[in-house]
């Protein structure tokens, strides 16, 4: 795990621009996790794992959820604490979390339970929710029938020699699930148009760029800055995802003895 540790820590030394050049999350997304959970974001419980920069977190307080964000990077953790001062923040991991059993009516990993060995991770979320409490787990994917859009996953996998290197998403969350619960999953398609500097920038915060080194991912972005400009030459970009969202509950607790 210590590299993968490595990895998901990356993003502290780009934690200001993680924030401002991210996508966030359509109002749909917060619909249909309402729906599979069975339960109102207002007046909930909720703690955001993995919470990084606030993105979720923000979005989730919006829906009138009481949130409270989890995040091990000290540089993520500042700019959320900066951002969203009123909002509890613990510094932590999901393979242990340290909140009380059946504390909490919602439990969200927001483009981070990757990051967790799962096998840890989900028995700590389904002791601190509690009964008949959900675990929802969700990624922006690019959509990749969209020609620029797998133009360019193929442009940065020749260059990364990475199958796996997440700029797109491109690991699906059903794949990281243990066996065991069972699972309700949600596709919501959404579509974002931001500057080519706000693309570039998101591209630059993933864990890929961070790895290969500054100097390295600086050539690659000015040759996708290019190619970018023969598709998009007015210089806003429109990107197209789709929200892969996953959902599992605790079991309810059983009628007393």
């Amino acid at each position: 795990m210590g590299r993968m540790t490595e990895r998901a820590l990356s993003f502290d030394a780009v934690a200001d621009q993680y924030d401002t050049s991210r996508p966030g999350y359509p109002p749909a997304l917060f619909d249909a996790v309402e729906e599979l959970t069975g339960r109102s974001l207002g007046g909930s419980r909720v703690i955001d794992v993995g919470a990084g920069t606030g993105i979720a977190t923000r979005l989730l307080r919006e829906r009138g959820a009481h949130v409270v964000a989890v995040e091990p990077g000290p540089g993520m953790a500042d700019r959320l604490h900066r951002t969203l001062p009123e909002v509890p923040l613990v510094r932590g991991f999901g393979d242990a979390l340290p909140f009380a059993d059946a504390s909490a009516d919602l439990i969200t990993y927001a483009q981070s339970w990757h990051w967790t060995d799962r096998d840890r991770s989900l028995p700590e979320a389904l002791r601190v929710l509690a009964p008949g409490g959900a675990l929802a787990l969700w990624w922006n994917i690019s959509d990749a029938d969209v020609p620029w859009i797998a133009a360019q996953d193929a442009r940065i996998r020749r260059w990364a020699d990475d199958g796996a290197h997440g700029a797109h998403g491109t690991a699906r969350g059903n794949r990281h699930l243990p066996a065991g619960p069972r699972f309700e999953e949600r596709r919501v398609p959404w579509t974002r148009r931001v500057t080519l500097d706000t693309h570039l920038d998101n591209l630059a915060t993933h864990s890929v760029f961070r790895m290969l080194g500054e100097e390295s991912a600086a050539r690659f972005l000015a040759r996708e800055r290019a190619e970018l400009l023969t598709v998009f030459p007015d210089g806003l970009v429109e990107e197209a995802y789709a929200v892969e969202l996953t959902v599992t509950h605790r079991p309810p607790a059983g009628p007393a003895a």
